[in-house]
């Protein structure tokens, strides 16, 4: 079950998340104070993933048993990134961190244009991942 991560650095005015959580999964204390989570009510519906301005919130799928995991985060450019793609998935720095694959692309007319990747990325990596390549790994070879 995916839940809820939230990973922002930043201290301002800020509360769409909290706003677009219909379970009170994530809660902002102080308006310039960074969200806090409750994963245990998060459902998995990817609104904050597609709300936030900043780009801070992810939806994270881990078991244990498996070797793989999967990262749900905003996606806003074009083309629309194709299931079973490989592409480099991104830290907060732009470094690589691994190679992960397109398991699925989510898009919501609420969402506003913002689609939201399901990235596969090994387990022992899903914590760091915070984006991935605009392009296929194909694409940037060539």
């Amino acid at each position: 079950m995916r839940k809820i991560f939230i990973d922002c650095p930043q201290e301002i005015p800020c509360n769409p998340c909290m706003s677009l959580c219909r379970t009170g999964a994530v809660t902002v204390k102080d308006l310039t104070g960074r969200p806090e989570t409750e994963p245990a009510l998060c459902v998995g519906c990817d609104n904050c993933v597609a709300g936030c301005p900043g780009q801070a919130c992810f939806l994270i799928d881990e078991e244990e048993e498996q070797e793989t995991a999967y990262i749900d985060f905003p996606f806003e450019y074009l083309p629309v990134p194709v299931i079973g793609e490989k592409r480099e998935a991104y830290d907060n720095n732009g470094c690589t961190v691994c190679i992960g694959t397109v398991a699925e692309v989510l898009s919501r007319k609420a969402w506003a244009g913002t689609r939201v990747v399901r990235l596969a990325v090994p387990r022992s990596k899903v914590y760091q991942v915070r984006g991935m390549a605009r392009k296929p790994i194909t694409e940037q070879e060539g």
